[in-house]
C-alpha cells in the first residue's frame, strides 16, 4: 500500500475532544484579528506590536502538483503578506510573499513564522510543502526559505535555503520533501524544524553554516485507526480496501512542527504526527546541548505549537483533539508545568484549527485561529488564565492548532509528515 503523508501547511483538519479529557471551562477570549487569509505564525516585535504571517491564497501562476495528489494543483501567486496589528488595527508591513495554493486557498505555502532577534531584526520563515524539485517549475521564488525582511522598502534578503539543503542532502534518507513550519533565534543562530525533511536545522543568521542537528526517523504506529471503507479522505491511497484488513504495524513519520528554547537551554520539538494521526500518539521531544533527542513529554493530538512562559510552564498547542480525518475542528491550549502537571487553557468553544501561539508582555497569550481558511482567519487573545485539570495526565491530549495541515508525501513506505495545521 502506498503510504502518503500529511504535515502541517496545506491542508487542515481539527478534532473534538479526546476520550477522557475535559473541556475547559473557565477560559475565554477575545478577537483581536479577523478575516485572515491562512494566518501562520505571530510574534511581539520590539515597538510592542504584535505581526502576524499570511501564508496566502497562491495565485494565478505556474502549478505543482499537490503532494497527496488530492484536490488539484498548487498554484502561485504573491498574496503571502506579513500583518502589524496595534491597538485594534491591522495594517499590512510587507506584501507581495510567495505563496502557493489549492483553486480555493486553501492548503497554502507562504509566510509560516516570523521572530525579532536581540536587536529587534526581524526573520521570516517560508514554508513550501512539496517536493523542491518542483520549486524551479515556479521561477525564482523563495518559498522553502528563510528571509530577512525590510518593511521600510518591502523588500527582504534570502538567508538559506532549507528546501535546497534537503534536496541536496536529504538527511532523513526518505522521499525528497520540504515543509519548514517554525524556527526560533538562539544567539547568532536561526534553528529551524522542516516537517517534510523530518529534520531539526541550524544557521547562523548571516546565511553560513547551514546544517543538521537532529534527524527524527520514523516512529511504528501499533494498531492504527483509519477511516471507515468508503469514507471520502484527502489520503485515499493510505486506507486499506474492503478486503484488505488494516495492517496491525505502520511506520508513520514523526512530523515536526514548531519549535523553543527551554530555561534548561535544550530545544523542545512538537510533533504533529502522519496520516493516520493517531489520537494521543504526539509527543514532544527534547534536543539537548548534547545533541541527544528524547521524549519530554507524550499522549498528545497533533501539535502544532509550544510556547515557554516566564514561570517555566510550557504552553502546548494542539491543531485537533481527534485524528485529522474525523473533520472536527476544535483544538486545544495546554499547560505543562515543571512538575509535568498539564491543565486544559481552552478547548473547542470557538478555538477552532488553531496553528500557533505566542505570550505578550502582559502574559496574555495570543494565538493565530482557524488557520486553514481562507478569509477567516483570526488573531485571538486568551483574557482568562484559570484552567480545568486535566484527569489523568497520561490521558492528556496537546489540544491545539496548525496552519492548516498541510499533506505531504515523504516516502513511499512510510506513513507521516511532510507537509503545519
Amino acid at each position: 500500500m502506498k503510504l502518503k503523508q500529511l504535515t502541517i501547511t496545506l491542508f487542515t483538519f481539527c478534532v473534538a475532544a479526546f476520550s477522557g479529557i475535559k473541556a475547559a471551562e473557565a477560559a475565554s477570549f477575545s478577537v483581536v484579528a479577523d478575516g485572515l487569509n491562512n494566518a501562520r505564525g505571530l510574534s511581539f516585535g520590539p515597538d510592542g506590536a504584535l505581526y502576524v504571517t499570511e501564508a496566502g491564497t497562491g495565485g494565478n501562476g505556474a502549478c505543482i502538483p499537490s503532494v497527496t495528489g488530492q484536490g488539484g494543483s498548487l498554484c502561485y501567486g504573491t498574496s503571502s503578506t506579513v500583518l502589524r496589528i496595534e491597538n485594534g488595527v491591522t495594517s499590512p508591513v510587507l506584501t507581495g510573499l510567495p505563496s502557493i495554493a489549492l483553486a480555493d486557498g486553501t492548503g497554502a505555502g507562504g509566510a509560516r513564522d516570523i521572530q525579532f532577534d536581540a536587536i529587534g531584526k526581524p526573520y521570516i520563515l517560508l514554508g513550501y510543502g512539496a517536493d523542491p524539485t518542483f520549486r524551479n517549475n515556479l521561477g525564482n521564488i523563495d518559498l522553502g526559505k528563510i528571509i530577512a525582511p525590510d518593511f521600510q522598502t518591502n523588500s527582504w534578503t534570502s538567508i538559506a535555503d532549507l528546501a535546497n539543503y534537503e534536496l541536496v542532502n536529504n538527511p532523513d534518507g526518505g522521499d525528497i520533501n520540504s515543509n519548514p513550519l517554525g524556527f526560533f533565534i538562539d544567539g547568532d543562530r536561526l534553528i529551524a524544524v522542516d516537517a517534510g525533511a523530518n529534520n531539526l536545522l541550524s544557521v547562523q543568521t548571516n546565511g553560513t553554516n547551514l546544517q543538521t542537528l537532529s534527524v527524527f526517523p520514523q516512529e511504528i504506529l501499533t494498531n492504527p485507526v483509519f477511516p471507515p471503507s468508503g469514507t471520502p479522505s484527502t489520503e485515499p491511497g493510505q486506507v486499506p480496501t474492503p478486503t484488505a484488513p488494516p495492517p496491525s504495524q505502520l511506520p508513520i513519520q514523526v512530523v515536526p512542527s514548531s519549535i523553543v528554547r527551554g530555561p534548561d537551554g535544550a530545544y523542545y520539538v512538537s510533533q504533529f504526527t502522519g496520516f493516520p494521526f493517531p489520537e494521543a500518539g504526539a509527543k514532544i521531544y527534547r534536543v539537548g546541548t548534547d545533541g541527544e533527542t528524547t521524549i519530554y513529554a507524550e499522549g498528545f493530538t497533533q501539535l502544532t505549537d509550544l510556547e515557554f512562559d516566564s514561570a517555566g510552564n510550557l504552553y502546548a498547542l494542539q491543531y485537533a483533539n481527534q485524528s485529522a480525518w474525523k473533520g472536527n475542528f476544535d483544538g486545544s491550549l495546554i499547560k505543562i508545568a515543571a512538575d509535568g502537571t498539564r491543565t486544559t487553557i481552552l478547548s473547542g468553544n470557538g478555538l477552532e484549527s488553531p496553528n500557533a501561539l505566542t505570550i505578550g508582555a502582559d502574559g496574555a497569550i495570543y494565538i493565530t485561529n482557524r488557520s486553514d481558511r481562507p478569509g477567516q482567519g483570526q488573531i485571538i487573545r486568551v483574557d482568562n488564565s484559570q484552567s480545568v485539570p486535566e484527569p489523568n495526565s497520561a490521558l492528556s491530549v496537546f489540544l491545539l492548532g496548525a496552519f492548516g495541515v498541510a499533506w505531504l508525501r515523504k516516502s513511499t513506505n512510510r506513513v507521516g509528515l511532510s507537509q503545519k495545521p
